[in-house]
């Protein structure tokens, strides 16, 4: 230990004495650096030369340490969900409960959705209805919004104003409504904000109860409505999961009752009437509501412009309804908001020509006010410029702009109308056939948590659904398949048209040998489908002739598909053996060298009364000719003689030639070639 130390020592009086040595020389080679550089240097002519400070202490900053960091309370969550990325090979969240029921196709997919949406919502029920029996609460912390509703009615002590208002927050419509008429039986006065807040209740779900499936209600007809026409969808609007405003129901008889009135009262009434699509009456209330010296908010000109659709049905008439409210809004200073802009925009949707040109004032003014468009006010633009199915040769260029401008920007919940955005864009894209346009919207969709401004599940599937038909019309094929992996069966389900887009593009890259794979991964899918699918992937794989191993795989594929047609025709299924694809499985077991299962194709024939063509009796050949079967040749001559073949004397000829037959052989496919060929003539 003493001689390390010693040895230490040693070593630093050493290593001062090297560094005293080169101290000059480093001095003077800086010196000489400094003299070279002079020449270049350019000083001010005020610079004085700096005095060496008798101390070398280095002036520090203050670092101010706070005493608290004000975090958010998501900030810890969204760091972790910021180490997280899709898995392309898993499937969607809601379905990771039971691995047994994860969808294969998008017939499954709705079923186990609706499935599940509809044991929620029997849940629901039953906390709803009973919640004496769900009150022990095991989470920590406490988390409300998770346990049932436990605020005691104040029905069975007193009818009171208090005990109303508890209904009210309850959502107890006609409990609210029997408990109003209880008071004013009584001579009692119900203060203007409990009534308003009642008016609320009522105008909001137009004098009926809640539902309890209201959350779902919209998604039994959810993937139907995504396969209708936009304008289809639009002009029904939410008929199916609104209902209409009744004649004389309690919102009216209690507004007619209020003693006093104030602008809440008639908004809420405007806005229920819109909203229940009474546009006509709500016109009128709001008449009302200026004759009584009041003034709307901005919610209710909101609502009455998107009820001017429904009030007015020429183009010019709906601008000038527009222009007046916007007016007024302007008299009665009421700033607009953008679900103001957005309402504009959506109404002007249906006004052709006319409403492309006040879009633009329209945009132009919300940049006036320093208003940011929304997800929304972009969709409405696109559905307004690029309506028509089939656009002009030279289509506006609006969108380009539109992703240009959202290009790297972070969107969030503005507008109901937001998730429409996406699957609209890519529509669009998918109109335009431009690729490069599909991969910048994927860009912004990839950009923050723009990924939960797609929608609902449906909508999800439609959008990827819409992209990789693009990609299957103007990509090469690596770059197909490489999205394929990605997104089929985790992001979205093949339909027909997707199929038969895909064997397109594997028909134009030369790739048929993928098709196995592609019934393998969508078999599922398949079964559920018509059988032009199938039929046109067994017309691509008996088209020619490939390598034996490429072919065994064809063949396996075909016995698959031959499996499902006798499943279907067991069952009953509307499915048909057709001449084509009886002939195109037969070739390819021929071609695999499975001449029995060929034999059995060609029994199918007689069975279903189908004619066999002549390809399909030559590859059979060809396969008896390698297992050299010289029986099966026979027989195979005759089936062709009972189909009355043109190439009957051919296939005898051939047979002939290439069998060692006996005598009797010989002789019967002679006089067989002879009665074939006097039938001809």
């Amino acid at each position: 230990m003493a001689a390390a130390v010693r040895w230490l020592r040693l070593s630093g009086r050493k290593a001062r004495a090297v560094l005293e040595q080169e101290a000059p020389v480093r001095r003077s080679g800086a010196a000489a650096a400094a003299a070279a550089e002079g020449s270049v240097r350019h000083f001010s002519e005020n610079a004085a030369p700096q005095e060496k400070s008798s101390n070398l202490e280095v002036a520090e900053e203050d670092i101010v340490i706070p005493r608290k960091k004000s975090w958010d309370k998501l900030a810890v969550l969204r760091a972790l969900a910021s180490t997280v990325k899709r898995d392309p090979t898993a499937a969607k969240y809601i379905f990771q409960d039971d691995p047994f029921l994860i969808p294969r196709s998008t017939r499954d997919f709705q079923l186990y959705t609706l499935s599940k949406a509809s044991g929620e919502n029997a849940a629901r029920y039953v906390v709803n209805r009973h919640p004496e029996y769900f009150q022990r609460d095991i989470a920590v912390p406490h988390i409300p919004c998770l346990m049932p509703p436990n605020m005691e009615l104040q029905l069975n002590e007193e009818v009171s104003e208090e005990a109303l208002i508890s209904q009210i927050q309850l959502r107890k419509v006609k409990a609210s409504v029997n408990m109003y008429d209880q008071l004013l039986q009584k001579g009692a006065t119900v203060s203007l904000e409990t009534s308003n807040s009642l008016l609320d209740l009522l105008c909001f779900y137009g004098d009926r109860e809640p539902s309890v499936e209201e959350p779902y209600a919209g998604e039994n007809n959810e993937s139907e409505e995504l396969q209708e026409a936009p304008e289809e969808r639009e002009q029904k609007g939410s008929s199916r999961n609104t209902s209409l405003w009744r004649e004389k129901n309690n919102a009216e008889r209690i507004f007619n009752l209020m003693p006093e009135k104030n602008a809440h009262s008639y908004c809420a009434m405007i806005r229920g009437m819109v909203k229940h699509r009474a546009c006509e009456k709500a016109f009128g209330m709001y008449t009302e509501l200026l004759n009584n010296m009041f003034n709307a908010d901005v919610y209710t000109f909101n609502a009455l412009i998107l009820a001017v659709n429904e009030v007015k049905q020429n183009a010019t008439d709906r601008l000038e309804v527009i222009e007046d409210l916007l007016r007024q809004m302007k008299q009665q200073n009421v700033q607009p908001n953008l679900l103001t802009f957005n309402s504009v925009l959506k109404v002007l949707k249906w006004c052709g020509g006319l409403g492309k040109n006040m879009a633009m004032r329209t945009l132009n003014e919300m940049k006036i006010l320093n208003i940011e468009p929304s997800l929304a006010t972009y969709e409405h633009l696109l559905r307004m410029f690029y309506r028509a199915a089939s656009l002009p040769p030279n289509p506006p260029e609006i969108i380009y702009s539109i992703l240009d401008e959202m290009e790297g920007k972070s969107f969030y919940p503005c507008d109901p109308d937001d998730d429409k955005f996406f699957l609209t864009a890519m529509k669009t894209c998918l109109k335009l056939k431009d690729v490069q346009l599909a991969y910048q919207l994927n860009r912004i969709l990839e950009t923050g948590e723009n990924r939960k401004m797609m929608g609902n599940h449906f909508q999800q599937m439609a959008y990827w659904r819409t992209f990789f038909h693009l990609l299957c019309l103007m990509e090469q094929l690596d770059v197909i398949m490489k999205y394929y992996k990605e997104l089929v069966l985790s992001a979205f389900y093949l339909n027909s048209d997707m199929l038969l887009s895909l064997l397109q593009a594997l028909d134009t890259a030369n790739h048929l040998e993928l098709i196995p794979q592609i019934w393998k991964d969508n078999r599922p899918f398949w079964q559920n489908q018509r059988s032009v699918t199938a039929e046109e992937a067994l017309a691509l794989m008996a088209r020619d002739v490939q390598p034996l191993e490429t072919q065994i795989a064809f063949a396996d594929c075909a016995a698959d598909i031959k499996s499902f047609y006798e499943r279907q025709e067991s069952n009953q299924a509307t499915l048909e053996w057709t001449a084509p694809v009886l002939n195109h499985i037969t070739v390819l077991f021929a071609r695999a060298g499975r001449p029995q299962e060929a034999w059995k194709m060609l029994e199918l024939f007689k069975k279903h009364n189908r004619i066999p063509s002549h390809l399909v009796m030559n590859e059979v050949l060809n396969c008896i000719t390698q297992e050299n079967q010289a029986d099966q040749a026979r027989d195979l001559v005759k089936l062709a003689a009972s189909f009355s073949l043109p190439s009957t004397p051919d296939l005898a000829k051939r047979v002939l030639e290439e069998f060692e037959l006996s005598e009797e052989d010989r002789k019967d496919l002679a006089e067989m070639t002879e009665e074939t060929d006097s039938y001809h003539e």
